[in-house]
């Protein structure tokens, strides 16, 4: 079938789903805020039990990555994500997320070659640039300051 570039672009218009932009948007906004309000309500909720600031943050951050894994092993995250979007994507939940989603899959081809592989399938750019990044922040600061 022979099209023109003008044809071809007219049927991805006709069939491309239509997005809904402000929808989309808010709804990212409303899940990502509700995370971001668990994570105050974790955090003032540990410092009123008595734990210092320093402490309540390690727990508030330890307790969201427990829930977001947890929610990916139950499959709901993904609904969460659907649903939200970006919104779910709150650095400390949706990098749980990319750590324990591919991590759940290794079942098929075992511990070495399946969880040891696949835990950092997404996870792993993102911590070998990141260390990158402070290695080279560092170097920055000792240099420049």
């Amino acid at each position: 079938m022979d099209m023109s570039k003008r044809e071809y672009d007219e049927l991805v218009q006709r069939l491309s789903p239509k997005s809904r932009l402000g929808a989309d948007v808010l709804r990212a906004f409303l899940v990502g805020g509700i995370i971001c309000l668990l994570g105050q309500a974790l955090l003032t909720l540990y410092q009123t039990i008595g734990a210092s600031a320093q402490d309540a943050a390690t727990w508030c951050s330890i307790t969201l990555i427990f829930l977001s894994a947890l929610l990916t092993g139950l499959g709901w995250y993904d609904d969460l994500a659907n649903f939200a979007g970006a919104g779910s994507l709150v650095p400390i939940t949706g990098f749980a997320n990319a750590v324990a989603s591919p991590a759940i899959e290794f079942k098929t081809e075992g511990w070495a070659t399946g969880l040891a592989v696949k835990i950092f399938t997404i996870a792993g750019p993102v911590l070998v640039f990141g260390s990158a990044a402070s290695v080279l922040y560092g170097v920055f600061l000792c240099l420049f300051q």
